[in-house]
C-alpha cells in the first residue's frame, strides 16, 4: 500500500541499501497503516499483557509478472539494538498465493502454503512474534513487507536468519509491498 509523503522518507531508510524495485499493493484486515497494532499482534510471550503473538492477515496484488515466489518479513527498525529486530520471516511462498490468513505464522505454520518456511527471528522462535517494545522507548515502527522474487525458491541452510534471507533475496527482488504499523508501551 503506498504511504503518504510524510512516511515515505522514514520507510526509505529501512530499504536504503537495497536495489530500488517497483512497489505493489499490500493491505490487511487486521492492521491499519501507521496505526497502533491491536493486542492480538502484540507479544504475550514477551510480556505484553493480553498480547497473543498472532500474525496479521495480509493480502497483496499487482506484483510484477516476473514474480516466481514471495517472502514476507516483519521488522522493527526502532528496537534498541544495532540491527533492529526481526519478528517474522517466511520464505518460498508460491507465486500463486496472494494472501495469508490471520494466524498463518503460528508455531506449526498451519496457515502457510505448502513449501513455505518460517525462519527463526531474533527471539530464536521460527514463527510470528508480536510487538513488545521496551516500556518508555517511544513509538516503534513494524515494517511488514511482501517481497516479490524472480526465483521459485531461496535455498536456505538450517537455522538461517532473516538477515541471511535478506542478503539472498536482494539480487532476486523484483517488487516490494510494504505496510507499516506502530506500537509503544
Amino acid at each position: 500500500m503506498p504511504n503518504d509523503a510524510g512516511h515515505d522518507e522514514r520507510i526509505a531508510l529501512v530499504f536504503q541499501h537495497l536495489p530500488e524495485v517497483p512497489s505493489f499493493d499490500l493491505r490487511s484486515d487486521t492492521i491499519s497503516p501507521w496505526q497502533a497494532l491491536s493486542l492480538p499482534q502484540m507479544s504475550g510471550k514477551y510480556g505484553v499483557t493480553g498480547g497473543q503473538d498472532i500474525s496479521p492477515q495480509l493480502s497483496w496484488d499487482g506484483a510484477p509478472p516476473s514474480t516466481k515466489s514471495f517472502a514476507v518479513t516483519v521488522f522493527d527498525p526502532d528496537a534498541a539494538t544495532l540491527s533492529g529486530f526481526w519478528h517474522w520471516a517466511v520464505a518460498n511462498i508460491p507465486a500463486t498465493v496472494r494472501s495469508l490468513p490471520t494466524g498463518a505464522g503460528d508455531p506449526r505454520g498451519t496457515g502457510l502454503p505448502p513449501g513455505s518456511i518460517q525462519l527463526r527471528g531474533d527471539t530464536g522462535d521460527a514463527h510470528f512474534i508480536g510487538a513488545a517494545p521496551a516500556v518508555g522507548s517511544g513509538v516503534h515502527r513494524y515494517v511488514i513487507t511482501v517481497h516479490a522474487l524472480n526465483v521459485d525458491r531461496i535455498e536456505l541452510p538450517d537455522g538461517a536468519s532473516p538477515g541471511y534471507l535478506g542478503f539472498n533475496m536482494a539480487a532476486n527482488t523484483v517488487g516490494r509491498a510494504t505496510l507499516v504499523a506502530t506500537a509503544s508501551l
